[in-house]
């Protein structure tokens, strides 16, 4: 990228955060807890009950009360406050952020982006596969930890909790189609409810055990290492429950900006969080036996149910929050090519984010309904969760490191000093979290390798046959010198999609064998994705004029917009005068692939690739293209 695109694309996103810093900074904030905090809100939930009753249970005293909550207390204030809230969100990408969207600012802002370019691009893909496995987790655990709550009301109820989280779940899913924007603002009143509820519970059990509060102290985490290591080893893989959702205050900066997340957390979600887990201690130590689930066990009996519907509401809230960035990522990995091109659905005419796919829906529920079914309770998906969640934690502080250095230029020793302090926390709980492979920790890693397969095929099979079609296609000079002079010329405007600025577009030398015709004016247009969010509109063209009525166009677009080729190229002036959809059609070459010995990727790989193109949403409906105008011109490439 030259440096006029970089200076375009920090002039976009200074426009886009223009944009969102008009509304009120409180109204941000609001929309921040319900939408950012759902995940981490609802940790309180199952996280001090898995490190008790989980697979590798605590005894309930005061060494390994005070022990967790200071692990706790500290896990939140190094890897949430200091680490995301302090550093991360500084690393936003034109106001977007992500791991994708991480990738991206590296490639475009550093000096090193070729030599580690390939292993950046793997770290990203990595921590996208991640991802996906925890998108499908969160909504089981978390609704499936509330209606749980159900128990503590009732015992006859324990019959119910499987089939009402199963509706609340299909629900969910089945609603996405209907779009979130009214049911969305709901959220933040919801969810400041929900954590006022947190904090006035934990203050209650405080009152009665103020001694809770030397927990705080950083060394009631180091006695309980001392005391017994391999013990407190484990208990980490439970403990990271309580950070769950960090990488959600980086992945949804975009729709809110980094003040609004910021002080949410530090003026109000923090706070919430904090005095609720001293309370569940204080709970404990003074009924041990309320580890089975001190979370609803701190209200009195007779508001245990209020507290279990306004809990499922707030895990509900958290799954919506987590099947929207799904949607997010998705449409990310479509643009910046790591995906084939997908059905995207906007909800909403107003906002432009809010949108829902539903081939990425349904995929989910299943996949959250067999986990449901599978693992039958929020104790044993607890042991699948948090690999998921410490493995991107893990990435993204290497990826920061890059960030750090060759794009903030931060002196070595500050680099190292990051990276050697949460490289080891990160690894610590991430090794922590292996343990519990053989109890369900692999299925997200089963995810995770199937999504990086998938990612990477699409990506370098995409690039191969590029490769194949820059080979056979002939030089456009030679072309026009040959064929605009021959050829019958026909009134009007032809369009020819082409993946490559080079060469001649195999649609256009398929038309002239068979038709024998060429329009009067023709367009060889490429829709060019770039590592920016938004890309300014002043500058979305780049335009060369071949001669005979022949332009070669690339029309750029960041990697969180949807391309509409025929508006945008109803505002372009640079070919000869206005495109008038009546008198334009289009032209798209359907490539059938065939499976080569040919140096590239392994048989099994090119025949995944050549299912995922044929299963692709169409160029026509992906660009928004007329369907009257549209031709579409088969053939066949050897990968």
């Amino acid at each position: 990228m030259t440096a006029s695109d970089t200076a375009a694309a920090d002039a976009a996103g200074a426009a886009h955060q223009h944009h969102g810093s008009r509304q009120g900074l409180t109204a941000l904030a609001v929309g921040a807890i319900g939408v950012v905090y759902g995940d981490i809100g609802t940790s309180p939930l199952y996280a001090m009950k898995e490190v008790f009753v989980g697979h590798h249970p605590l005894a309930v005293d005061q060494l390994h009360i005070f022990g967790v909550v200071s692990l706790m207390f500290w896990s939140l204030m190094l890897i949430v406050t200091l680490k995301y809230v302090l550093i991360v969100l500084r690393a936003d990408n034109n106001g977007e952020g992500g791991s994708l969207a991480l990738l991206a600012l590296i490639q475009r802002r550093s000096g090193a982006g070729k030599r580690w370019g390939p292993s950046l691009v793997m770290l990203g893909v990595v921590a996208t596969a991640l991802f996906f496995g925890d998108c499908m987790i969160t909504p089981a655990i978390s609704v499936l930890s509330a209606v749980e709550g159900l128990a503590t009301v009732e015992q006859g109820f324990d019959s119910f909790v499987l089939p009402i989280a199963v509706t609340i779940l299909i629900a969910l899913f089945y609603m996405q189609s209907i779009g979130t924007a009214k049911v969305g603002r709901l959220f933040g009143p919801i969810m400041i409810v929900y954590f006022l509820v947190l904090a006035g519970m934990g203050l209650m059990h405080i009152a009665q055990r103020p001694d809770v509060l030397w927990a705080l102290n950083p060394m009631w985490a180091v006695r309980f290492a001392a005391n017994d290591g391999k013990l407190a080893f484990l208990a980490l893989g439970s403990v990271v429950l309580a950070v769950t959702g960090a990488e959600a205050l980086y992945a949804d900066m975009g729709h809110f900006g980094r003040k609004p997340i910021s002080y949410a957390w530090l003026g109000f979600v923090l706070p919430a969080l904090m005095i609720n887990y001293l309370g569940q201690g204080a709970l404990l130590l003074q009924t041990p036996s309320a580890a089975e689930n001190p979370f609803f066990l701190m209200a009195p009996e007779s508001w245990r149910l209020p507290l279990v519907i306004l809990a499922t509401m707030a895990t509900v809230i958290a799954s919506q929050a987590v099947i929207t960035g799904a949607y997010s990522v998705v449409q990310q990995a479509v643009q910046l090519g790591l995906m084939p091109r997908i059905r995207i659905t906007h909800t909403s005419a107003s906002e432009a984010g809010q949108i829902y796919i539903p081939a990425a829906n349904w995929a989910l529920m299943v996949m959250v309904l067999l986990l449901v079914f599978g693992f039958g309770e929020s104790s044993n998906l607890a042991a699948a969760y948090g690999i998921a969640v410490t493995g991107t934690m893990f990435i993204s502080t290497c990826m920061v490191g890059v960030l750090i250095r060759r794009v903030w230029h931060w002196p070595l020793w500050a680099v190292a000093l990051f990276e050697i302090v949460f490289l080891a926390i990160d690894g610590l709980y991430f090794g922590s979290n292996l343990t519990k492979v053989p109890d369900g920790g692999w299925f997200p890693l089963l995810v995770a390798i199937i999504c990086f397969v998938l990612l990477t095929t699409w990506s370098q099979g995409r690039k191969l046959m590029l490769e194949r079609m820059r080979e056979a296609a002939m030089p456009i000079k030679i072309f026009i010198d040959s064929a605009a002079t021959s050829a019958t010329r026909v009134s009007g405007t032809a369009v020819f999609m082409t993946s490559t600025p080079d060469g001649v577009p195999h649609a256009l030398l398929h038309n002239l064998k068979h038709n024998r015709v060429l329009h009067d004016r023709v367009i060889l247009l490429t829709v060019r994705v770039t590592d920016m969010p938004y890309f300014p509109v002043a500058d979305r063209f780049l335009h060369e004029d071949l001669g005979q009525g022949f332009h070669r166009v690339i029309l750029r677009y960041g990697f969180m917009e949807e391309p509409d080729v025929p508006a945008n190229l109803k505002s372009f002036r640079g070919c000869g005068g206005e495109f008038r959809m009546m008198d334009t059609s289009f032209f798209l070459s359907r490539q059938t692939l065939l499976a080569s010995e040919r140096p590239g990727m392994a048989i099994w790989r090119e025949k995944l690739f050549a299912w995922m193109l044929r299963n692709a949403e169409s160029a026509m409906e992906f660009f928004r293209l007329p369907t009257n105008r549209v031709v579409e011109l088969g053939s066949q490439i050897e990968i």
